[in-house]
């Protein structure tokens, strides 16, 4: 019977077929890693929680001074003195498709001040979905920003 591989014996060979057999093996892993899928991405937050426990938050001032303060159960929030700007008026451009919706620019709050995010063209997660806008609304002596999902 003849044998399946035919390997010489001597150490250069096989360390030839060594290298080759780790080569193809590590080729083989790579691929395995691959795929089609796109990387799924939290595209909102759900909807803030009912009233119940607290936690701690930030709250900035005009003056830029930070304190400390508590949110309703739902995630952590900020909460700021200073009123939000307008919402600025944004041209969409051509819908890319028939699957997809507008979601609208909005004001958030990063490094010390307002900064506007441009509104987009996203297809909703499931079929009969709208988009609820993220959103401050006045509370105390300041503004919480609440953030937008999908309902």
């Amino acid at each position: 019977m003849k044998p399946l591989l035919n390997i010489q014996k001597d150490p250069l060979h096989l360390f030839i077929h060594a290298a080759q057999i780790g080569i193809v093996s590590a080729g083989l892993m790579l691929l395995a890693g691959c795929s089609t899928e796109p990387d799924s991405h939290v595209v909102s937050a759900p909807p803030p929680g009912a009233p119940g426990a607290a936690q701690p938050v930030t709250v900035v001032t005009q003056s830029g001074t930070a304190a400390p303060a508590v949110a309703s159960a739902g995630g952590n929030t900020i909460v700021v003195t200073q009123a939000p700007p307008a919402l600025q008026t944004e041209n969409p451009g051509t819908q890319p498709s028939s699957a997809h919706v507008w979601v609208p620019g909005y004001w958030t709050w990063q490094n010390s001040q307002y900064q506007w995010v441009t509104g987009r063209w996203a297809i909703p997660p499931e079929g009969d979905t709208a988009w609820i806008p993220p959103h401050w609304e006045p509370e105390g002596n300041g503004y919480r920003f609440y953030e937008g999902y999908w309902k």
